[in-house]
């Protein structure tokens, strides 16, 4: 019985470890199947004991983690450090969301799709000078608004594009923050702003469309955080149930293509239960803004696990994701977040101690 115990928890961390293998977007790697019966996928998950305990004492273990850090918090110190290292990248969350975006829409134009793999671009321009314009950071705002429109246009003609729907969050946090540093557009301001250069005396935008349009939206800032947790959320809910639990025939077939139940000896509806769950309970907590920094580690986890585990994986078509989430790593959950309360909770009942 012991034996038994072990092996069961050894097969748990295992699969937890692994499960980004299987998180891939199902459609880049295998061709379409029919979706398949969900209730008997889960059925099957269901009636076997190994993978009914698995399931059960992942999410119990979850549940018990969470709630006994939240009342002991142990390593108080360690996380406090962390937070603090973040806190000083802050200024630099624009150049990460600039690379994370202009990257895989260069490598999207040149590769000649429109967004995701999955839908072909009608022009290889668009991508390209959406993707340079943001590297450089020239133009940030206006390039991430036709970025934006451009997204929204395509995904009216092909529902596709939902799979890369990380690009909606990723635009509108962009044109909050604007290029930062180092860009083009902080150059040009530097020197439009400065009444000793020829350069502003020329400049027709700067002081009548730049500086109104940052005052205006500058209180707004602050809520990139919510913008990017909730948007990387819905994703996260969308791709772990429709790709992998509503989608259970090509699912399996991914689990097949890599034998991944060579690497964990379970049946293969576990992997891509377990595969659908874990993206859907990483996504729940991006949505509520709970344990943000620990939830993007955790996707950080899987998508690094996809990059070596499924060899012909687009990988360009991921280099978004992981901008994004390394990104909340950087800012926590903002407003609006469970984090947020928890942290007004903690200094209220600190308050009342030290009173």
């Amino acid at each position: 019985m012991r034996r038994r115990t072990l092996k069961a928890v050894f097969a748990t961390v295992v699969l937890l470890a692994t499960s980004g293998v299987a998180s891939a977007h199902v459609k880049y790697v295998v061709d379409g199947g029919g979706a398949g019966n969900v209730v008997r996928l889960l059925a099957t998950v269901a009636s076997d004991p190994l993978s009914l305990v698995l399931i059960l004492g992942t999410g119990t273990g979850v549940v018990v983690a969470a709630a006994g850090y939240l009342r002991y918090r142990p390593a108080d110190a360690d996380v406090r450090a962390f937070r603090a290292v973040m806190d000083d990248y802050r200024d630099l969350v624009p150049w990460l969301l600039r690379l994370s975006v202009g990257l895989p829409l260069v490598g999207a134009g040149f590769a000649g799709y429109f967004f995701t793999p999955l839908v072909p671009a009608p022009t290889r321009l668009f991508g390209v000078a959406v993707g340079f314009l943001l590297l450089f950071g020239l133009a940030t705002r206006l390039a991430a608004v036709v970025g934006l429109l451009g997204y929204l246009v395509g995904l009216t003609f092909r529902p596709e594009l939902l799979l890369a729907s990380e690009y909606v969050p990723a635009f509108l946090a962009i044109v909050l923050v604007g290029g930062g540093r180092p860009s083009a557009d902080q150059l040009i301001a530097r020197m439009a702003d400065d009444d000793r250069t020829l350069y502003s005396r020329v400049d027709p935008f700067y002081r009548r469309v730049a500086v109104p349009f940052e005052r205006r939206i500058t209180p707004y800032r602050p809520f990139v955080p919510t913008i990017l947790r909730v948007g990387m959320g819905l994703s996260f809910i969308y791709l772990g149930v429709t790709q992998k639990l509503m989608n259970p025939v090509e699912a399996l077939a991914v689990v097949e293509k890599y034998d991944l139940t060579a690497v964990v000896p379970v049946i293969p509806e576990l992997w891509v239960v377990g595969a659908g769950l874990a993206e859907a309970v990483v996504g729940l907590a991006l949505l509520f803004g709970a344990f943000t920094r620990a939830s993007s580690l955790v996707a950080f986890g899987l998508f690094t696990t996809t990059l070596f585990g499924l060899p012909d994986d687009p990988v360009l078509a991921h280099i978004s994701l992981f901008g994004l989430v390394s990104a909340l790593l950087v800012t926590g959950g903002g407003p609006f977040s469970f984090d947020a309360w928890v942290a007004r909770e903690t200094r209220s009942e600190r308050g009342v101690a030290a009173d």
